[in-house]
């Protein structure tokens, strides 16, 4: 399946309290599991209980869960084949009803509004589950890539995948 490109933008009505008014109002949104699926090395102790705090505050609104796949230390020093079985071992894991947002430094930039506005309309596509799928060292293989749905990044600084966990999970939250 080739990448769809999806202009996410904010469309808001004024509001006295901001200037802004969620677009949702008044209308009912399905609330669609979510699973982010990240790649890399053995997550710290302290890292892994934000994570776990972030997944219990998010259950009150949707199922959450966190899937880590751990990077191929035996291709460690071949990038092109420690990429490619990251990148199997995610495609294992996606259904073709999913809705797939990969997280990368070259995808869209968005920001809060737009990010709450893309959960929100996740239950819009009829997708059964949202994936966000943040990639190893070596970043995403071409299969991923291919099958995403929507492509953003979540800073112009270039975060690694604990970091860029961590400000996807408050985002979610947020």
């Amino acid at each position: 399946m080739a990448t769809t490109s999806i202009y996410i933008s904010a469309t808001f009505n004024s509001n006295s309290a901001q200037g802004k008014k969620c677009k949702y109002v008044g209308q009912s949104v399905r609330a669609v599991p979510i699973r982010i699926v990240s790649v890399g090395k053995k997550r710290s102790q302290g890292l892994q209980l934000i994570v776990d705090d972030y997944v219990e505050k998010l259950k009150y609104y949707c199922a959450v869960e966190d899937v880590q796949i751990r990077s191929n230390p035996r291709n460690a020093r071949d990038q092109r084949a420690q990429v490619d079985d990251e990148d199997s071992a995610v495609m294992n894991l996606i259904r073709s009803d999913d809705w797939v947002v990969m997280l990368d430094e070259h995808g869209q930039d968005i920001g809060s509004e737009q990010m709450a506005e893309l959960v929100g309309d996740a239950g819009n596509t009829g997708a059964s589950r949202l994936y966000f799928c943040i990639g190893g060292p070596y970043g995403h293989g071409r299969k991923l890539r291919e099958r995403a749905n929507l492509s953003i990044k979540l800073s112009s600084l270039v975060l690694n995948h604990q970091i860029a966990l961590l400000v996807l999970m408050e985002q979610l939250y947020r």
